[in-house]
């Protein structure tokens, strides 16, 4: 089939390279326009746009597919189907019937759960420990299309959502050329989605990503872990922000206070509303991330040393 493909971050890019390898034709990628980017702000192509321009394919980045010139130049791509992985605009009806197969939507959650823009964020964040990715065809509600198919995979204990988005993008990439590859012989199905079992995830921000150190360990770890990488968990050691990007496996200690650290030779544990975690990465403020241990050793704790809650007067989350 004709393919163009939409997207835009690094997650988008094992699909496109996988679908450049098949016996599909990319004859074009839409993408979001050049973003400032860095300490000088400089204006920075997309990954996908990247990649495309490397392997020949032409590039389109438009603001909007609202624009009747620019979706005749999709027509004029004459494309059979529109792949789409985390393009980040919205297509509108009238694009939306453009490639006879439709646009063709790969989402990292199992659909219904989890509608929009953070649904691997947010399945580790319910501390979930099953999610997967759902190929399903577009319509103008919020990722309500029809399903084509969906893949189940774990999410691992200590895994991050940066870490099983990473994953899932591999994965998802096989996913999505499969079901292109039926909608082509023509055994895909379309199964409408059960609405009134949707959850959703809208983007996170960074008032949320508080850390509270009365809840109970697991939610602790699951709110770490589904904050990370971006906006990052976060919380204060004497006044300064500081914060917390992973977890890893704690051994057995007396309780500690909510907040209360205690740094091993080895590991830097901190209390919770129940049991004691063990912190793998995190930054302090002004500072790259780093092992927790590592800064523990330099940072010549107190005694009663705590992450606490307040915000230093004047700052906002």
């Amino acid at each position: 089939m004709r393919l163009l493909f939409a997207g835009t971050p690094e997650t988008a890019l094992p699909s496109l390279r996988t679908l450049l390898d098949s016996h599909h034709e990319v004859v074009g990628v839409l993408t979001r326009t050049d973003a400032p980017s860095g300490r000088g702000r400089r204006l920075t192509p997309s990954p996908v746009k990247t990649l495309a321009l490397e392997a020949g394919v032409p590039v389109l980045t438009p603001t909007t597919l609202r624009d009747a010139e620019v979706r005749r130049q999709l027509r004029d791509l004459a494309p059979d189907a529109a792949p789409v992985v985390a393009y980040g605009n919205l297509v509108p009806p009238a694009a939306l019937t453009i490639p006879r197969h439709g646009w063709v939507n790969l989402h990292f959650s199992l659909l219904p759960a989890w509608r929009g823009a953070a649904p691997a964020q947010r399945a580790v964040l319910a501390g979930q420990r099953t999610t997967g990715m759902s190929v399903f065809r577009l319509e103008q509600g919020l990722d309500t299309g029809d399903l084509v198919t969906t893949a189940p995979t774990e999410i691992g204990e200590f895994e991050t959502a940066g870490e099983l988005l990473e994953r899932m993008a591999v994965a998802g990439a096989a996913v999505l050329a499969s079901a292109l590859d039926a909608i082509e012989d023509g055994t895909a199905t379309f199964t409408p989605q059960d609405h009134a079992r949707a959850t959703h995830a809208p983007k996170l921000s960074t008032a949320e990503a508080q850390i509270d150190w009365t809840m109970p360990a697991e939610q602790v770890s699951a709110h770490i872990r589904g904050m990370s990488p971006q906006p990052g968990a976060w919380t204060h050691l004497d006044g300064a922000r500081t914060k917390i990007l992973g977890v890893e496996a704690a051994p057995e200690h007396d309780p500690l206070p909510p907040g209360r650290l205690a740094a091993t030779r080895r590991q830097l544990l901190v209390g919770t509303g129940t049991d004691v975690i063990a912190l793998s990465t995190l930054a302090p403020a002004g500072k790259r991330p780093m092992r927790a241990a590592d800064w523990a050793r330099g940072a010549a704790l107190a005694a009663d040393a705590a992450f606490t809650p307040a915000r230093p007067e004047g700052e906002q989350a």
